[in-house]
């Protein structure tokens, strides 16, 4: 019988590692193909991990908690017969591999083939990868080769790394016509993690392990904030005609729908035919180009105790108020099951983050890369308000917070967006307004 390998897969876009939280089978366990070995988390999602064949699991070599690089062995089976191996392993980025082959091959041939999470971590902490000894078979050089070296402080410089990376990676750069030198390394490189942070430690305190969805969220929100110029606007909108016709709705959608009509959805729809009108908003940062993106999905973001997920609406402008509804209600279930998918999160164009949920009344988000913009929708509160001809009313009122990356988007077309949100919400009501 031959020993075959399973190895850590790619579960999504963007995905360079995975952790094991719990394995399902045990050594000597007899497996058929596509039996579940593993559970595994991501910054994407959590998943079950298939088997490739059918045969006897013969060595657990990750360990539950462990994380381990996409294409790194995780267990090996003893195949009861020979056949063809089915397409469930994750096959690197054919790039990836080149480039990481190519600046392997400048220094060290025994270690001219760099899994893409050592590329990614190199490249993060300017590591020349010539100048480290792998631990690996062959000499390779692994993740945990580089995490010991982070730690231990001794990095050797990655000069001669940088250089080879910016020859094989042309449409990574960008370079204005007047640019200083620094501008023509990748993005990845001239915006490094944060260094190691040396706390106090003292009685009573309590470490608590980063997770791999816990680094990962880190490491996405640390390029956002180094990428990304954010701008923030704010504005006040009256959605007390919109509140009065859905309380009016609500008792009876729930008992004919079997789920919530949610404010949030009134505010998805409104966001979705805005971006319809205003494509700019719709729109990514790719260098030397803006790609405006021609379908409209919405990221919304769903938060568990320890981690955030942003699943998408696809298609949302053409989704009605009762669609749109139904998503919300079954991605936030799949969210808090830990049945989300991959390809539930994929595809974002825009992302809208109810954080009135949580009774905040303004803030500042984050923008979701490689997006242009997030909308903040804050907790509806009733205020006196002056409305015709100085009256003081009582009105429910919402502040609508956006954050927008400054290289692709503009105040005054921002502006003009959060208006046509703001007239769309404030003319909702039964006589204008149906949610099927």
């Amino acid at each position: 019988m031959a020993t075959e390998q399973i190895k850590m897969p790619q579960l999504g876009e963007s995905v360079t590692e995975g952790t094991i939280s719990k394995w399902l089978v045990s050594v000597g366990d007899k497996v058929n193909k596509y039996d579940p070995l593993a559970e595994v988390m991501t910054d994407k999602v959590n998943a079950e991990i298939p088997s490739s064949f059918t045969g006897v699991i013969k060595e657990l070599i990750a360990e539950e908690g462990a994380t381990l690089a996409v294409g790194e062995i995780i267990c090996t089976i003893e195949q009861e017969k020979s056949g063809t191996p089915a397409p469930l392993e994750a096959k690197s980025n054919p790039e990836e591999t080149r480039i990481a082959e190519s600046i392997g091959a400048a220094g060290q041939e025994n270690k001219a083939r760099y899994s893409p999470a050592v590329l990614k971590i190199s490249q993060e902490h300017g590591i020349d990868l010539t100048k480290v000894s792998g631990t690996g078979a062959g000499g390779r050089i692994t993740r945990k080769d580089l995490l010991k070296l982070i730690e231990s402080g001794n990095i050797p410089s990655a000069a001669k790394m940088v250089e080879s990376v910016n020859e094989l990676m042309p449409m990574a750069v960008v370079e204005p016509k007047e640019a200083p030198a620094v501008q023509s390394q990748p993005a990845s490189i001239t915006a490094p993690a944060a260094p190691r942070v040396n706390v106090a430690v003292t009685a009573g305190d309590r470490e608590i392990p980063v997770t791999g969805i816990r680094k990962a969220i880190a490491a996405n929100m640390l390029r956002s904030k180094h990428e990304i110029p954010h701008a923030w606007t704010m504005m006040e909108v009256d959605v007390t005609n919109l509140v009065e016709y859905r309380n009016s709705l609500k008792d009876d959608f729930k008992k004919n729908e079997g789920f919530n009509l949610t404010f949030f959805a009134f505010f998805v729809k409104a966001v979705a035919q805005a971006l319809k009108e205003f494509p700019q908003i719709n729109s990514m940062w790719a260098g030397d180009k803006i790609i405006q993106k021609n379908d409209i999905n919405i990221s919304i973001a769903v938060a568990t105790e320890d981690a955030l997920y942003v699943p998408v609406i696809r298609n949302a402008d053409e989704k009605t108020i009762k669609g749109i509804a139904r998503d919300i209600s079954e991605l936030a279930v799949k969210v808090r099951t830990g049945k989300l998918k991959s390809e539930d999160m994929q595809g974002g164009t825009f992302t809208v983050n109810n954080t009135g949920s949580f009774g905040s009344v303004q803030s500042m988000g984050i923008i979701n890369y490689p997006q242009a913009a997030i909308l903040q929708v804050e907790s509806i509160v009733k205020r006196p308000v002056v409305i015709n001809n100085n009256m003081i009313a009582i009105r429910d009122m919402v502040n609508l917070c956006m954050s927008l990356d400054h290289r692709v988007l503009d105040g005054l077309v921002c502006g003009r967006f959060l208006q046509r949100v703001k007239e769309i919400l404030e003319n909702t009501s039964k006589s204008t307004t149906s949610i099927y």
